[in-house]
């Protein structure tokens, strides 16, 4: 078979069959009497192999190698070829989420472009005050897409840069897209979920308090106890229990107290609240740590439920609960 023949049932050029032979990969059998390239069954099945080959990804040197070398190892190379393929995915996933995200930010003109690129690039870099120089930035003319800015808030290992992202995302014009942050408490790392409640702790508006009032019963505690201070700043009752625990426990205890403090500013909670710490010191179980802490948080809690409470607390034979208890009484009457 001539090699325009070839070319016509392979698909391939017969420019590229030249190609091939001056390679070494594959050689036509013979010359016909007026010196074309005759072709073989075995040569074009070896044509197909080539291209077979070829559509997975291998190098003509490596196509090479697969057909001619004894010792090639198939399960080696396609361990290497699906190796490179995963990277090759990334790399373009990574190039199609940039794209996505410039088009998102709705850029005016070419200047605006290399602006959002230039931050989107600063969000991964190694340096954390670049990082946090991008996410201060964020809230300028040109602002990063929020998709970037949660992302970014979500596997940001610094606190001082997870601080500016989280200030960044709740002075997004679509109040952090508090959806987005929301995906972040199923994640399966324990830092993720807990950088999600606390950047949803942080955003305005009722969809992010509709989310925090969910949180309130996530299996994970510290998604709760982030979300249970920002709730009961906001005037959210069912955050009280996790609160109290957070003051038993010493965890944020200071934010769980200031947060029941506020809370009680309802009379109907306020005794609500203390009854509830009150019960904490039932049956002399309490460490005295634990007896000076619900001292303290009952300070902002008005009733006599509480100055009850003080009232024998300032009795404790714990010497550093009695004065606590007996200070805050005095803080009181004052009032």
């Amino acid at each position: 078979m001539l090699i325009g023949e070839v070319a016509r049932r392979s698909g391939v050029s017969a420019r590229m069959l030249r190609h091939y032979e001056s390679l070494g990969l594959v050689r036509p059998t013979g010359r016909t009497g007026a010196g074309y390239r005759e072709y073989s069954d075995e040569d074009i099945r070896r044509v197909f192999h080539i291209e077979s080959l070829r559509s997975l990804g291998l190098s003509l040197r490596e196509v090479g190698s697969a057909l001619d070398d004894p010792g090639f190892a198939p399960a080696e190379l396609v361990e290497d070829l699906v190796r490179r393929t995963r990277e090759r995915i990334a790399t373009e996933t990574a190039l199609l989420t940039r794209l996505r995200r410039i088009g998102a930010a709705e850029t005016a003109g070419w200047e605006d472009v290399l602006q959002v690129v230039a931050l989107l690039q600063a969000l991964g870099s190694e340096s954390a005050g670049k990082r946090q120089r991008a996410a201060l930035s964020s809230a300028e003319d040109v602002p990063v897409p929020t998709e970037a800015l949660v992302e970014a808030a979500l596997s940001e290992p610094d606190p001082i840069v997870a601080g500016a992202l989280r200030w960044a995302l709740a002075h997004t014009a679509d109040g952090g897209s508090p959806a987005l942050l929301a995906e972040g408490l199923g994640s399966p790392d324990a830092a993720v979920r807990k950088r999600a409640a606390q950047s949803l702790a942080e955003l305005p508006g009722e969809a992010a308090i509709a989310l925090l009032r969910t949180a309130l019963t996530h299996p994970d505690v510290e998604v709760r106890r982030c979300a249970a201070p920002a709730l009961g700043a906001r005037g959210v009752a069912e955050a009280v229990p996790t609160l109290i625990d957070m003051v038993v426990d010493a965890t944020r205890d200071v934010d769980a107290a200031d947060a029941l403090g506020a809370l009680a500013g309802r009379p109907a909670l306020a005794e609500r609240i203390a009854g509830a710490l009150v019960d904490r010191l039932a049956d002399g179980a309490a460490a005295p740590a634990v007896r000076r802490r619900v001292a303290q948080a009952l300070a902002d809690i008005p009733g006599d439920t509480a100055s009850r409470a003080l009232d024998e607390l300032s009795r404790d034979e714990d010497r550093a609960v009695a004065l606590t208890a007996a200070y805050i009484l005095t803080l009181r009457e004052e009032r």
